[in-house]
């Protein structure tokens, strides 16, 4: 029997990622009116981990385009709470697994409490499935990996298209969003930034916008596959205290969805780091004219592989983090 390489799975997986994005992507989304995003009268996510971050690129993403407000809700106000009322409003419960204890309890008090839900699952009959409305397969196709990675881009791509359910001229850039992904998996990361990534003792990833699920995501991965201390932070808040540890050789990941609102703050935070001696990457998404999802999508492409890349160099297995399980089951 052959040994498993180190990494092979997630290098595999990643590659999938174009693919998987446009089927997820460009199918039909039957949604009943009563579910449909734009109906809605408030959008909570629940979701943990890389499933939580892909819900925070699609809440900034459903209030820029329907101005519903959107934002998480943490599985706990129901798990380890009474929960809330939950009339007229809808939540997308996002898992990989569909499994985690918490989430499930938690759309199944939405539902009870008089709201609606919509699963978005790579399981389709498991038990999150079971408690929504609708459940909805991201596609991404059997992910062994224990870091989750076209599942991500799947849950985004997602997203998206139940967005684009109501908003034709936002579907209208669904075509040049696969292309971009599909150019992003041949790009890969800038030049020295794996090797910077394995020498770093501490490592700010920062984004605004949709950017910042990002930013939270790139994190996660850089934890789990690399064990490399790694803080995510929107670039409205890093310029307080944090800024601070610039002065011990920090590497700072600068996001760029390309938004214009985002530009200030995000070249204002490139340059303070930079004028401290933080070593900086500014990473964007091409071309300029993606929506801030769909650049996330890209940013993903790109960096999952620098990821993978970096946990070798430190000789480690990103497929199988010792400390880590695929299934995290939250109580």
């Amino acid at each position: 029997m052959t040994a498993r390489l180190a990494g092979a799975l997630m290098r595999a997986e990643t590659a999938e990622i174009p693919a998987r994005f446009a089927a997820a992507l460009l199918r039909p989304l039957p949604v009943p009116p009563a579910l449909a995003l734009q109906n809605q009268q408030a959008i909570y996510t629940l979701a943990r981990g890389s499933s939580d971050a892909a819900a925070m690129v699609l809440a900034y993403e459903i209030m820029r385009v329907t101005s519903i407000p959107t934002t998480t809700l943490p599985p706990s106000v129901f798990s380890l709470q009474d929960g809330i009322r939950a009339g007229g409003a809808l939540a997308l419960a996002i898992s990989q697994s569909g499994k985690s204890p918490d989430l499930v309890q938690a759309a199944n008090g939405f539902v009870n409490s008089g709201g609606k839900a919509i699963a978005l699952v790579n399981t389709i009959d498991s038990p999150l499935a079971g408690a929504a409305d609708l459940a909805i397969d991201l596609l991404a196709g059997p992910e062994k990996a224990t870091p989750a990675t076209k599942s991500v881009a799947c849950s985004i791509a997602t997203g998206m298209g139940l967005l684009g359910q109501g908003h034709s001229a936002y579907a209208a850039g669904f075509a040049g969003a696969v292309r971009a992904v599909e150019a992003a998996a041949r790009t890969g990361g800038p030049v020295g930034l794996v090797e910077t990534l394995a020498e770093s003792s501490s490592i700010y990833v920062i984004g605004r916008g949709s950017g910042f699920g990002v930013a939270l995501e790139v994190a996660l991965k850089l934890k789990e596959c690399c064990a490399l201390h790694a803080e995510a932070y929107s670039a409205s808040e890093v310029l307080h205290g944090p800024l601070q540890l610039a002065a011990r050789g920090l590497t700072v990941l600068i996001l760029d969805t390309g938004e214009a609102a985002t530009q200030a703050s995000l070249s204002a935070a490139e340059q303070r780091f930079s004028a401290h001696g933080a070593r900086v990457f500014r990473i964007g998404a091409e071309p300029a004219t993606l929506s801030p999802a769909a650049a996330g999508a890209v940013l993903l492409t790109r960096l999952y592989p620098v990821v993978l890349a970096t946990a070798l160099a430190l000789g480690l297995d990103p497929d199988a983090p010792h400390t880590l399980s695929k299934v995290t089951e939250t109580l």
